[in-house]
């Protein structure tokens, strides 16, 4: 069996972002881990169904976000359980002034989710 452990996001505020995913997602932050000598920080962000996300930080260096015009990761995308959690959490997002990227829809493959971006700029899926 194969599963993803984890997806890792560079960030520019790092406390700003781990108290964006622990409000909105319901994911628990690790201990912050720091490595001095290379000016290098990262928390752990889990969710009770094992998925991870891994906020990184390192002092002095850009951190870009994803961009279209760029290749590598497009977005990645967090399950909410259902319709109604996806209207609601885009709802709440929007009020409390984040970008809403894509209103709640059935995509043309069947996928009911919305898209929104993170204090970074990162496209987020929220799906049912």
């Amino acid at each position: 069996m194969i599963k993803i452990d984890h997806i890792a996001i560079w960030a520019d505020n790092i406390e700003a972002m781990r108290r964006f995913y622990m409000h909105y997602f319901r994911l628990v932050s690790g201990e912050k881990y720091v490595n001095p000598r290379r000016g290098f920080t990262s928390y752990f962000l889990s969710a009770d169904e094992g998925a991870r996300i891994e906020l990184m930080h390192i002092d002095g260096v850009p951190t870009p976000a994803c961009r279209r015009d760029e290749i590598g990761l497009a977005h990645f995308a967090i399950s909410v359980g259902s319709q109604d959690a996806v209207n609601r959490l885009t709802e709440q997002l929007r009020e409390d002034g984040y970008a809403i990227l894509s209103e709640p829809r059935t995509t043309g493959d069947g996928c009911y989710e919305s898209a929104i971006a993170d204090p970074e700029g990162n496209r987020v899926e929220i799906t049912e």
